[in-house]
């Protein structure tokens, strides 16, 4: 008789603590609701930062992007006397050697006139040529449009109006 007592004693004494022990091996549902929550409110924040972080490296791609057809531009008018009026022109040949028709200056997706979220294009002018630069979704991919002609000077606007030769310098 005694030791079925002593025997309840103890499954007393240790029933709290192996209780314990099972509430214990998990997180609670409250616990991993204020981790989601946590987690939600950083994302909030992170996104917008990272999106604008996003479209300010395609621009300063698509601004380099119109400093290298510049430099084409000079390259074709030296090998062949004028001012390229398209990308076609600047970018690689369909099949045989370069020309006039496709001088391989610039690579194939630039002479597509997509990169970097962008949609360039050459045009010829009475006085040389104009790049215009505009992005592919303004406001996602991009929040400036770009102008530049044969002056090297590069113009940008900030609404989706292309930028033109009066528009303001990038400074």
């Amino acid at each position: 008789m005694r030791d079925l007592a002593v025997t309840r004693a103890v499954i007393r004494d240790d029933a709290p603590a192996a209780s314990r022990q099972r509430r214990r091996r998990g997180f609670s549902l409250i616990e991993l609701l204020i981790v989601i929550a946590i987690i939600l409110v950083i994302v909030t924040i992170a996104v917008p930062q990272y999106n604008k972080q996003m479209m300010s490296a395609h621009e300063t791609a698509a601004q380099q992007a119109i400093q290298t057809l510049h430099a084409v531009e000079t390259q074709y008018y030296s090998q062949f006397g004028r001012y390229a009026t398209s990308l076609a022109e600047l970018g690689p040949p369909a099949s045989g050697a370069a020309g006039p028709a496709a001088a391989d200056l610039i690579s194939k997706d630039l002479a597509e006139g997509k990169k970097s979220g962008y949609i360039f294009s050459v045009a010829a002018t009475p006085t040389g040529y104009a790049i215009t630069a505009v992005p592919e979704s303004f406001n996602s991919s991009g929040r400036r449009t770009f102008y530049s002609d044969q002056t090297l000077v590069v113009r940008n606007n900030w609404s989706q109006e292309p930028a033109n030769a009066n528009s303001p310098e990038v400074k």
